[in-house]
Formats: C-alpha cells, sequence, structure tokens
C-alpha cells in the first residue's frame, strides 16, 4: 500500500472514531444560575472597584469566559425570563411592557418550544428551582380560571385552597420548587403544583416587605435565598450519575426585599444590598461546590448572568430609612456603583437597564479566563444550548435565538454571529443595537431614571442615536446629525417586528 492510500486509510479511520466518539459522548449537564437585578458592576471582576467580594463570581471567570457586552432581551425582569426560556423576546406576546403582576396568567404559550422542552426530548432530567415569574393558571373564588390574557389579578380574587397549575411544569420542567415572586402574594413556596405545606391564609403584616396579600404561618423573606440553594444543591446531589439534567435556578436577589441572611450581614461595604450581592455569590460558590463534590463538574456546562441591571437601592425600607429604598441609593449613600460607569439602570433602555454580567464555564471546551467582547443576547442561549446538545430546531423555534457556541470555542476569532440585539424598556421603548450604533426609538430613559418620557421639541430629535465606541456613557444624540443611520436602523427594527423572528 502506498504511502497516500495508508494515509487516506489512516485519516479515513480518525474521522470514522471521532464521530463515533461525538455521537456516543454524553450530554453535558447544564446549570443556569440566573441572579435578579444582579448589576453589571457588582462583581469585582467587572467592576475593581466594587465595594462587594465576589470571590465565586470571580473564580468562575478565570475558569470560563466572560462576556462584557452582554444583554438581557428586556430590562426588566418577566420578559427576560420569557426569552432565555423561548428564545423569543417577549414584546411579541400580549406584554408589551411592564412584567406580570400577581396571579398573571402564564406567558409561554402552550405549544411553544421552550428549553427545558426541547432538554426533555433528548432524555434530561429538567427542574427550576427558585423565582418563576411567568404566571400561573390561578382559580377565581367563583370556580373560574382566571383569563387567559390576564397580567394580574387581586389577591382576594384567588381561591388559595386549590394550588395553582400551568406553570413551570407545563413549560417542560420535571421539577419545581420555589416562590412565584417574592414580593407578590400569596407567600409560600410551591412544588410542582402543590403549595409546600398549609395554604396561605394569614395577612401579610404590614411590616413586611411586599404587596399585599396572603401568606404561611411562619413566612420568612429572609429564608428564601437559604432554601433555594438548600434545593439546588440536593437536586445536583441527587442527578448526578443517573443520565444529563438542566437545572434553571432563577434566584430572588439581589431583587427586594433586600432582606440578607444573618450570615452574609456586614460583609460588604454597600449596606444591605452589597450583603444581599455577597449571599448571592455564596449560593454560586455553593453550586459549584456541589458539582464538584459530586463529580459532575467536568460534564457541565454552567452558565451564570442576571435578568436586568439594578436599581441599585439600598435596602429594605421597612428596615433602614426610606432613602435606602429609593433607585440610585447605594451609589449616593456607598459609591457603589452597580451599573459600573454605563448610563441609567434596571428598567431604563439605556445601557444600565440591560448590560450584563455573563460568565460561562464548561471544562476542555471553554478556554480558562477569556474575555469575550462580542455582542450577545441571553435569548441566545437557547439556540446556543441546542447546538451544544445536537437539538435542530425548526424554523419557528427560538426565533430570536442565536447559537453562540462558536464564540465559546474560538472566542472573539469566531466569525460573525450576532449583528443585532432589539432592546426593550420597562415602559415598552424599543431600542436597536447594530455594531456600535445603538437607536432608541424615544425620548428618556423608557424606565425609572428620571424623567421617564420626554416630549420631542419643534425642529428636535424625535429619539436618540449613540456611538457606543466613541460615547459609551450615552451623552451625544446624534439623532438629527446622521439621519441615514436613522433611517437604516428605524427600517430594520420595523422590519424585524413584521417578521416575527431576527434569526435568519
Amino acid at each position: 500500500m502506498g504511502r497516500f492510500a495508508r494515509f487516506t486509510v489512516l485519516a479515513t479511520a480518525a474521522l470514522l472514531s471521532a464521530c463515533t466518539s461525538n455521537r456516543t459522548a454524553p450530554k453535558p449537564n447544564i446549570v443556569l444560575i440566573l441572579a435578579d437585578d444582579l448589576g453589571f458592576g457588582d462583581p469585582r471582576v467587572y467592576n475593581p472597584e466594587s465595594k462587594i467580594p465576589t470571590p465565586n463570581i470571580d473564580r468562575l471567570a478565570a475558569e470560563g469566559m466572560r462576556f462584557t457586552d452582554a444583554h438581557s432581551p428586556s430590562s426588566v425582569c418577566t420578559p427576560t425570563r420569557y426569552g432565555i426560556l423561548t428564545g423569543r423576546y417577549a414584546w411579541r406576546t400580549r406584554l408589551r411592557r411592564g412584567v406580570l403582576g400577581p396571579y398573571g396568567a402564564p406567558l409561554i404559550e402552550a405549544d411553544r418550544l421552550t428549553l427545558a422542552k426541547m432538554l426533555q426530548q433528548q432524555g434530561y432530567q429538567t427542574a427550576c428551582i427558585g423565582k418563576w415569574h411567568l404566571g400561573w393558571e390561578w382559580i377565581l373564588r367563583d370556580g373560574r380560571p382566571i383569563e387567559r390574557d390576564s397580567n394580574s389579578n387581586a389577591d382576594a380574587d384567588i381561591d388559595l385552597t386549590k394550588p395553582p397549575t400551568s406553570g413551570p411544569k407545563a413549560a417542560g420542567f420535571d421539577y419545581y420548587f420555589g416562590t412565584d415572586v417574592p414580593n407578590y402574594p400569596p407567600y409560600i413556596f410551591i412544588e410542582n403544583e402543590s403549595f409546600f405545606g398549609p395554604p396561605p391564609v394569614l395577612p401579610k403584616p404590614g411590616e413586611m416587605y411586599g404587596n399585599p396579600g396572603r401568606m404561611q404561618a411562619g413566612w420568612k423573606l429572609e429564608r428564601i435565598l437559604p432554601t433555594l440553594q438548600e434545593k439546588a444543591v440536593a437536586y445536583i446531589e441527587q442527578q448526578a450519575g443517573r443520565g444529563p439534567f438542566f437545572l434553571y435556578f432563577p434566584l430572588t436577589a439581589p431583587h427586594t426585599p433586600i432582606v440578607p441572611s444573618a450570615a452574609w450581614q456586614g460583609t460588604s461595604e454597600a449596606g444591605d444590598y452589597g450583603d444581599l450581592v455577597a449571599e448571592v455569590d455564596g449560593v454560586v460558590g455553593a453550586v459549584m461546590d456541589a458539582l464538584e463534590r459530586t463529580g459532575t463538574a467536568e460534564n457541565t456546562l454552567l452558565i451564570v448572568t442576571s435578568d436586568n441591571g439594578s436599581p441599585a437601592r439600598a435596602g429594605d425600607p421597612h428596615l433602614r430609612s426610606p432613602d435606602w429604598a429609593r433607585p440610585g441609593a447605594v451609589v449616593r449613600l456607598f459609591n457603589h456603583h452597580p451599573s459600573n460607569g454605563w448610563r441609567g439602570m434596571k428598567g431604563d433602555v439605556w445601557e444600565g437597564g440591560h448590560r450584563v454580567p455573563l460568565l460561562v464555564r464548561w471544562p476542555g471546551r471553554i478556554e480558562p479566563g477569556t474575555v469575550n467582547r462580542r455582542l450577545a443576547c441571553l435569548a441566545d442561549i437557547m439556540a446556543t444550548v441546542a447546538a451544544v446538545t445536537g437539538y435542530n430546531l425548526a424554523p419557528d423555534d427560538a426565533p430570536d435565538s442565536v447559537n453562540l457556541l462558536p464564540l465559546l470555542r474560538g472566542g472573539e476569532q469566531a466569525g460573525p454571529l450576532r449583528a443585532a440585539v432589539v432592546h426593550h424598556s420597562l415602559t415598552g421603548v424599543f431600542c436597536v443595537r447594530r455594531d456600535n450604533w445603538k437607536l432608541i426609538a424615544g425620548l428618556g430613559s423608557g424606565g425609572f431614571t428620571k424623567p421617564r418620557k420626554v416630549d420631542p421639541q419643534p425642529g428636535g430629535p424625535e429619539g436618540q442615536l449613540y456611538d457606543l465606541a466613541a460615547d459609551p456613557t450615552e451623552q451625544h444624540n446624534l439623532w438629527l446629525e446622521r439621519p441615514a443611520v436613522v433611517a437604516e436602523l428605524t427600517a430594520a427594527l420595523e422590519a424585524w417586528k413584521a417578521a416575527g423572528r431576527t434569526r435568519p
């Protein structure tokens, strides 16, 4: 046999061996930790001037990839959660602004493929432990189910002798444990589709943070996060060695109520908020330790991120002075900057509202200590996980999700992937980011930062246009100076709205 023939046989054998290995390699476990209101500048690995110790998030960055231009699909939480679990922008649903209120109906459509359903189809065990805030089907006192398009209902109208249905289980999770929203009634844990313990029948005390409504006897706000940590760690220990699992772990913190556990009080230099962020970092560390202790870390894709920017409140108004509860208080009182120089905060269409920390670790596949400056969106998690697990998305699945696996494998040298992101604010203001250009279809912040709305002046700009490369803090509105860019991005936004998708 000649040299070329021998080379061809050997190469073919190696290729067949590699293909067989890929087919038989175990699918990775997937753990997605979604913090609630964690700012871009809270972890020290993103902000060396942070007043909060975050050793576990910092270690995760050293062991994996840290994105610096990653964005939540919305600057508030319900729409971001929808975007992560469906790969679709939530402004395509009935929820065009704000979030679901107490006792809101399910937002995820019954026939829509979700991240959990996709993984179920591939033999994964799936669990959601934490804050849901995507709606349930509650029963009214007169026996009727809530209206399917309702975004909120009055606590007095709900029959709390009957637990809710059509929540995480209907969205593809084999197991659920958590509290729907920590500052909404009912104040109780839900396990699968049952109340965890006696039904909530007591009125919430006025001095306890949160909307009025009913709670379970003995309910303690400061026990929410530790309980969720215990459940998540127990789930990892239970699933280790039993086949691939997906753990979606949406935390309730550092969102209000800002009540750090006793063990974490005084651990930061940024008040109660800083202590609660430190506790969130401790939860991340507990999950990392559980993965290592059970021998599952090496075959686990671990993702840590936040649902939007931080409102920078310093503490609970029932425990501190009212000034502690106002947006931006942690900046004024402690000189801690959760947005780390980006303009705005949670709710805003400016960068501080939706630019979030995103860290990904996958041993042996992602080079440790990598910093990636490419554009990414949390809606991309679904298409990326599909690529990781070898799932072929149908054309109508995850219509706004882009596969970022080439970035995870090849870093910033990977070819062009996501060219643009559509941002959305608390009040429903749209924004398009393409390359360094950012067009906002309106004036003002669109969120918590005052003024919320600025009326256009005769002859003045009707919206905002910024060059983030030259003006990262969004101070110089170029709307009137660059009409061609305004026209191009406006047309792109309208086309994406009409098409029902942004994924090619």
